[in-house]
Parts: C-alpha cells; structure tokens; sequence
C-alpha cells in the first residue's frame, strides 16, 4: 500500500474524521510481536511489573505504584479490555520469577476469557495484586480471587483506579502531594466529574504522546503540566476541536425505550462529543468510532450504560462505558462501516436500549404515563 494512502497529514479533515488512524492498518500479529519484543525488554529485570490500561487513570495509577516502589526497577506493559489476556501473558512469560505484579485499570467481561494467563501469571510471578473500579460480576471476582490473586475493586461512583491504588497500598500520606494531587484530578476526567479544567489535559496527553512519556511528566510534575506540554496540547487541540465539531454536525437525537439519545460517528474526543449532545437534551450519547467501537455517556437522567454496552460486547460504568460489537468479519464490513458512518453499528447500540429490562423506576413512570392517559380520556 502507497504510504501516503495512511498518511494522516494529508488527508482533508472530513476525510480524517470518518477513517481510523494508521495503527488500525497494522496487522495483529505484527503488533503482537512488537508489543511481545517490547515486554522482554521492559520486562525481563524489574522487581515491579504493572499491566495497566493505558489511559489517565491506568497509567495514573501506575504512577502511584512506580512512586511507592521508587527504589526498585518498575516496568509498564499497557493493555486493552480487549486484550487483557496477552498484558497477562507477557507478564508470566517475561517476567522474573519473583517478581510483583499489578493489574491496573481492567476488568474481564467472564473469568474464563483470562483463566489460562492469570493462572500462569499467579504460578510464575512473586505475587499479583489486581486494583480497579469498573462493575465486576461476582462470579469473575471470585474466580479471581480464588486463583491467589488479592483484588481491590472500588466504588465506580467514587473512585478511580488510581484512588483504589492509593488506598490499596495505603500510601495517601506518604506519597508526594502531587502524586495525591495526580489521583484526584484523575478521578475528575475518568468518573466525568468535570470540575477541575487539568482533567481535560491529563485525558488528551495520555491520549497523545507514549505512555513512558506520560508517566516520566505525571510523576515529576503531578496534574500540573510543564509549559512544553502545555504548548503541545495546545498545537493538537485545534485539529480536536474541529474533529469535535464534525462529530457534533452529524449527530442525530432518537427517542429509544424513553430514553432520549444522541448517537454519532467520527474520530474524535468522545467526552467532548457527549457533552456538546447532553446540552442539546440527550440523556445519553453514543460516538462510535471508524475503529468499530463505541463509547456510551450517561448522565443524572441515565445511569446505565454499562448495562448497554454489557449487551454489545463491552463494559463499564454507570455513567460511562465502551464496547466494539462483534459485527465485523471482513474489510468489507469495515468499507461499509466507514461509508455509512458507522450504521450497522449504531443500530445494535440503540437496540441494546431498547432491550434494557424495566426497573421500579421505569415501570413507576410507565405506570404514571397510563393513569395521565386515562384521567385525559375521561
């Protein structure tokens, strides 16, 4: 393929915005090996080996852990939900026997998707110690736990991975202020709280440059970014906001099972994209994405997307999930994923709403909506 057929600068921005980036090209065995020849290296001489999500919180909540064990070699392997179980892999295979292991920031939808990795990880690592916040089901969380695994899952409506770190590791008071500090303006961006303006910038720099990266400046600076980051983000959020833009321009507002819902496609910052249709009335956004997934926002008016995304392969929390239908077979799904913007996609979504089961709520407003009915024909 002509590089410049992957070439991002050069694509006008509406083209860019409705096709994934270059890493989406790239085939899963060669990322394999490179992630795989990656983990040796980081791997193969640290006391501490931590298999975090690579967002803000994961990535900040390897920051607490890298700043308590600060006198011993500390190696990130990032990870995906939807690829948990090679995070786990490459911790088992090129690790030190002795070794300290975290899992950070990831939840398995069933316990049997990681059961043979975390089995070895457990036999083969020193120990492993597992914090999060997402919903776990009871059955994985045992599971879990009767491997040998010590799990600390926190309130997703309180806490992030990162505060579950510092709790967990009981290091609150003994950590620099900045790391703290790191923990809470974490928990702003990721539980979309949305009060302090340095959650926004901790969100797009872990997005934008390497994790290494991001993890050298949080732990040196904490929330407060130096002025070069400050300046990088702010060259790259001008191509944000008008890929934000374009999102908001083609999002469309459907009534779904009671719920009003605001469902678009692009590449963009999808926390942004929900809250411009959350101002417009949704009670809950779907972005979906040229890479076939999705992101589902709530709000006060809606508290379960994850129970949507439960439904499409996904997961999550309340207030904010993700998920990648398993919809797609071949390149000629994704050309028709790209050129009808996502709507194949988009349906199973909306149907996951529409497939919700009632609650004592929605049967009490179903309820009230019959009476109203009948009092107005009398």
């Amino acid at each position: 393929m002509e590089e410049h057929v992957l070439d991002a600068e050069t694509l006008p921005l509406e083209r860019k915005s409705l096709l994934p980036g270059r890493g989406f090209f790239v085939p899963d065995d060669v990322r394999e090996a490179q992630a795989d020849q990656e983990a040796r290296e980081r791997a193969a001489t640290a006391d501490v080996i931590v298999v975090a999500d690579g967002d803000a919180d994961g990535l900040g909540a390897t920051a607490v852990i890298a700043e308590v064990f600060d006198d011993e070699e500390v190696a990130l392997l990032t990870a995906s939900p939807h690829n948990l179980e090679d995070g786990l892999r490459r911790a088992a295979e090129y690790g030190p026997e002795d070794a300290h292991v975290f899992v950070c920031d990831l939840c398995p939808d069933e316990y049997r998707y990681v059961e043979e990795e975390l089995e070895l990880l457990v036999d083969h690592a020193g120990d492993v110690q597992w914090f999060d916040h997402h919903q776990w089901s009871d059955e994985a969380a045992a599971a879990v736990r009767e491997a040998g695994v010590d799990l600390v899952v926190g309130d997703s409506d309180e806490e992030c991975t990162a505060d579950v770190a510092l709790r967990a590791l009981d290091a609150e008071h003994d950590l620099p202020r900045h790391i703290v500090e790191l923990a809470a303006v974490t928990r702003d961006h990721d539980l979309w709280i949305k009060e302090d303006p340095r959650s926004d910038d901790l969100a797009d720099y872990s997005r934008w440059v390497d994790a290494e990266e991001y993890l050298d400046v949080v732990r040196e600076h904490g929330p407060d970014l130096p002025e070069t980051a400050r300046e990088f983000l702010a060259e790259r959020r001008e191509e944000k906001e008008a890929l934000i833009e374009k999102a908001v321009e083609r999002a469309s507002i459907k009534e779904v099972n009671g719920v009003t819902v605001g469902v678009t496609y692009g590449r963009c910052s999808q926390n942004e994209v929900a809250e411009e249709l959350r101002q417009r009335g949704a009670d809950a956004a779907v972005v979906v994405k040229p890479a076939g997934s999705a992101s589902i926002r709530g709000s006060e008016d809606f508290e379960r997307c994850h129970e949507v995304a439960d439904q499409v392969n996904g997961g999550g929390h309340p207030r904010a999930a993700g998920c990648k239908p398993r919809i797609y077979d071949d390149m000629m799904d994704y050309a028709h994923h790209w050129t009808t913007q996502g709507a194949v996609t988009k349906q199973v979504i909306l149907d996951g709403f529409r497939n919700l089961p009632e609650t004592e709520e929605s049967e009490e407003a179903a309820e009230s909506e019959e009476e109203t009915d009948e009092e107005s024909e009398e």
